[in-house]
């Protein structure tokens, strides 16, 4: 049987050899679905397109979470990982006007702003000790080129210089790239030197382009995407992946788009971590979308773990999910919870509720309750401290007076 202290802090690469060590459960051994995707895994295999369709048709949401679960310990025991970090949205204006997006202003909208980098630095001085990433997305500004990026990435690590910038979606570098007049890579090498150190991944919706002319037209193509992020990898630079779901993709779509990222993955090998997060419909204009339910929600997370074998970290991504589904998909497949997250505000404008003002020992406080090991991270995976549990004193009592 598996112990925790078999697996580091950073994850076993012997996680196949783990999993073939685990005692099986009889719900997992005796079903020919479940079965058969586990030993798909464990011999170097990979559960292909046939199977990942009959995962979602599954009768036993049970069942198929706990052969996630299975696989998530084999990887990371028990550990989920999280990190201090501050979102700040550059601007809110955006050529585009994708239906699912609650953000999205237009140039003359009353709430539209644009923040100068002064602005941008200010937003992170509060925070600037407690942090060690800043998360920056925006709308595609009708006038900002790279030279805007450039300065404030500049800026950003002058000032702050032990803060990681995770920054910029594949769309936003084909806009800047475009309005540059420069290449994909000829941008990325400019922000990377600027103080760029990684892609948040947003904005892969569902990799169908029939699915994206209906939610996004406009953006980049499904291709488009894949290629933004191998230039990413050539270059050295690591990314995130994600998937939008709930809306009017149906559920081989999503198994598609998987299958997408994972075979990307086997060319350029940069993606570390894959944000699957459903669709928020308040303020926005899908009245045709779907909506999933907690049960979607976490086996799409189970099948995420299941299918993606090569992309590492499958993260809860609590801004959008909250805290409650969040805490439960650590126990379906997820090893990640994200961050702190300061001063979000995509998803809030979309509908979430999710509290803002947690702290790291709050975050490790959650994990703990859901029965796993706190593991801060920095953005890329590469340095790990884990965090212990919260001093429990039995001696405390009331007051006798005498």
């Amino acid at each position: 049987m598996l112990t925790d202290d078999a697996i580091p802090l950073q994850g076993s690469s012997n996680w196949r050899s783990n999993l073939d060590a685990m005692d099986v459960p009889e719900h997992i051994s005796t079903d020919s679905t479940l079965s058969t995707a586990l030993r798909m895994l464990i011999e170097h295999g990979r559960i292909d397109e046939d199977i990942g369709n009959r995962m979602f048709s599954h009768d036993s949401l049970f069942a198929l979470t706990a052969l996630a679960n299975m696989v998530k310990q084999a990887r990371f025991g028990t550990n989920v990982y999280f990190n201090d970090n501050l979102h700040v949205n550059t601007t809110n204006i955006c050529v585009l006007a994708c239906r699912f997006c609650a953000f999205r202003k237009g140039p003359r909208h009353s709430d539209a702003y644009e923040l100068s980098v002064e602005e941008y630095i200010h937003r992170i001085e509060p925070y600037s000790e407690v942090i060690n990433e800043v998360h920056s997305v925006g709308g595609l500004h009708p006038s900002w080129t790279i030279e805007h990026y450039e300065e404030l990435y500049r800026e950003t690590k002058s000032r702050f210089p032990l803060i990681h910038i995770k920054s910029l979606t594949a769309v936003e570098l084909k806009h800047i790239a475009k309005r540059s007049n420069l290449s994909i890579h000829e941008s990325l090498r400019r922000l990377i030197a600027a103080g760029l150190g990684s892609l948040p991944g947003g904005g892969a919706e569902i990799l169908v382009d029939s699915v994206r002319d209906r939610i996004c037209h406009g953006k980049e193509s499904s291709q488009e995407y894949l290629t933004i992020h191998q230039a990413a990898h050539e270059l050295g630079l690591p990314t995130n992946c994600t998937m939008l779901f709930g809306t009017v993709e149906t559920t081989a779509h999503r198994i598609q788009h998987m299958m997408k990222l994972r075979n990307q993955q086997d060319i350029s090998g940069g993606f570390q971590c894959f944000v699957p997060y459903p669709y928020l419909p308040e303020f926005s204009r899908l009245p045709d979308a779907q909506l999933a339910s907690v049960n979607e929600i976490l086996r799409v997370i189970a099948i995420s773990r299941l299918m993606l074998d090569n992309i590492p970290h499958i993260k809860a991504y609590r801004m959008n999910i909250g805290d409650d589904v969040g805490c439960l998909a650590l126990q379906c497949g997820a090893d990640d919870i994200d961050g702190t997250v300061g001063n979000e505000e995509i998803m809030h404008e979309a509908g979430s509720t999710t509290p803002l003002d947690f702290n790291a020992e709050d975050l490790a406080g959650l994990i703990y309750q859901s029965n796993s090991i706190p593991v801060k991270r920095n953005s890329i995976y590469s340095e790990f401290a884990l965090i212990p549990p919260p001093i429990k004193n039995d001696d405390i009592s009331l007051p006798i007076a005498v």
